[in-house]
């Protein structure tokens, strides 16, 4: 009996207990009494101990019950043949064949310069004249003289034909007419040298002597600058390695940088020999000129067409994975359901050229063949996955 009593009081005090009104963290905070404040937190702590071992548990359970909880999600991409073509892309510079500097070709005195800076001649023109120190009437003295050689010589020969003189005067007119003759021409011909000529047609660039100044040949004493701009080309070296794609007419894509345009045009001229030093051949793009923006010595960068397929296989490169033997290797689907569920196979190809972010497939990879994109990395050969494509 002693006992049941006991018992009846333990039931009532515990009764009394859970009917006590919890105390709030609010109440509990407006005590300002540390030691209830600890004791609220250390109770708090408990709590949240025990929800997180029910979660944890719950979460298992889920997970036991889960028929799919070991199926990779990945997405994939249907492989489609396409057009590829492939760029080297290198630097270069403008050049023209006529960019030249005019040197006088005799000694003397500017006499007079027809030009100036940025007016466009045509060839042959006279741009200037040097004075010819006395020349113009030596060779009116010489004209003179072989006008009367000549006609001794036309008197002698009349003569001769009938018969009439002996043949040593005859041979003395002749030479005498043709020796004339020579040193008018030789003066002629150093006479015009006096006057200074464009050698194209083309633009004055620049003009560095002026009127009376003493000019000579050589070093130091060129007259103009002329440049052509109509025909113009972009020259650089192209690495070895491309010597049987690089060839002539193939497509080049160029772009001035300082001028902000694009232009595209044809490889004109290849070279036949490879520089030692630097393994590299040149070759010539011709350029327009743009309407005259274009200048000597600009800078163009170049896209150079070395490779271009009509039905390549391209795939992204960040899905390429390598093995321990070097070897490439993509994930494929096969066997795919109407849930999209399917299995991962794992294939070795080859890959050739790469545009970018893309890689060419040359080898075991088939059009319309599914490969996985996202979660490539985290699949194996013969591993169930799930296709999630949006």
């Amino acid at each position: 009996m002693k006992n049941i009593y006991v018992l009846l009081l333990t039931v009532l005090i515990i009764t009394s207990c859970g009917n006590e009104k919890e105390v709030s963290v609010a109440d509990v905070l407006a005590t300002n009494d540390v030691a209830q404040i600890k004791s609220k937190k250390a109770t708090l702590d408990a709590k949240q101990q025990a929800l997180s071992v029910d979660l944890k548990q719950l979460n298992d359970k889920l997970d036991d019950l889960n028929e799919d909880k070991n199926i990779p999600l990945i997405t994939t991409m249907k492989v489609e043949e396409q057009v590829f073509t492939h760029f080297i892309e290198l630097q270069g510079n403008v050049q023209t064949k006529q960019n030249v500097l005019v040197y006088p070709e005799m000694p003397g005195i500017l006499k007079s310069v027809y030009v100036k800076e940025g007016q466009r001649v045509k060839k042959g023109q006279v741009l200037a004249r040097i004075d010819d120190g006395g020349m113009s009437q030596q060779l009116a003295q010489l004209e003179a003289n072989a006008q009367l050689a000549k006609t001794t010589f036309e008197r002698q020969k009349r003569l001769w034909d009938q018969k009439i003189g002996s043949e040593i005067q005859f041979l003395q007119a002749k030479t005498s007419y043709e020796a004339q003759n020579s040193t008018v021409n030789q003066l002629k011909r150093q006479l015009g040298k006096s006057t200074i000529r464009a050698p194209f047609s083309g633009i004055i660039d620049d003009v560095f002597k002026e009127r009376g100044t003493v000019v000579a040949p050589g070093a130091g004493s060129e007259i103009f600058r002329i440049v052509n701009l109509s025909n113009m080309y972009i020259e650089t070296e192209v690495p070895e390695t491309y010597i049987g794609s690089i060839t002539e007419n193939k497509t080049v894509e160029v772009n001035f940088p300082v001028l902000g345009e694009t232009v595209e045009s044809k490889i004109r001229q290849v070279g036949n020999f490879i520089n030692p030093n630097n393994r590299s051949f040149k070759i010539e793009i011709g350029v327009p000129s743009l309407e005259g923006k274009v200048k000597p010595n600009l800078t163009a960068r170049l896209k150079l067409n070395d490779y271009t397929n009509a039905n390549a296989i391209l795939i992204p490169q960040s899905i390429i994975s390598e093995n321990a033997n070097g070897e490439q290797y993509i994930y494929i689907l096969k066997d795919k359901k109407d849930n999209n569920e399917a299995v991962a196979e794992r294939l070795i190809i080859e890959t050739g050229k790469t545009q970018g972010d893309f890689i060419e497939v040359t080898k075991n990879l088939a059009a319309d063949a599914e490969i996985i994109m996202e979660g490539a990395r985290s699949v194996n050969n013969g591993q169930v996955v799930k296709v999630i494509n949006k």
